[in-house]
């Protein structure tokens, strides 16, 4: 999910992880589900793609539910 919202924005993982203040290769391993995010990281990266973290939320749950 984080990847494909991600890639539709052209934003790459560095400077994703610039705006949310992460390492970049966090990001990756956020995208490769070899994490889980914290509800602040969550919060970090929602902001950096402009949304409210409901909206983000409700992204990840509708692209869930259509698997």
């Amino acid at each position: 999910f984080l990847s494909s919202l991600r890639t539709d924005k052209k934003i790459s993982q560095e400077k994703l992880a610039e705006l949310c203040q992460l390492d970049r290769t966090y990001i990756s391993l956020l995208e490769r589900g070899c994490r889980q995010p914290t509800l602040m990281t969550l919060f970090k990266i929602s902001k950096a793609f402009n949304l409210n973290l409901s909206s983000l939320l409700e992204l990840f749950e509708k692209q869930y539910e259509d698997r």
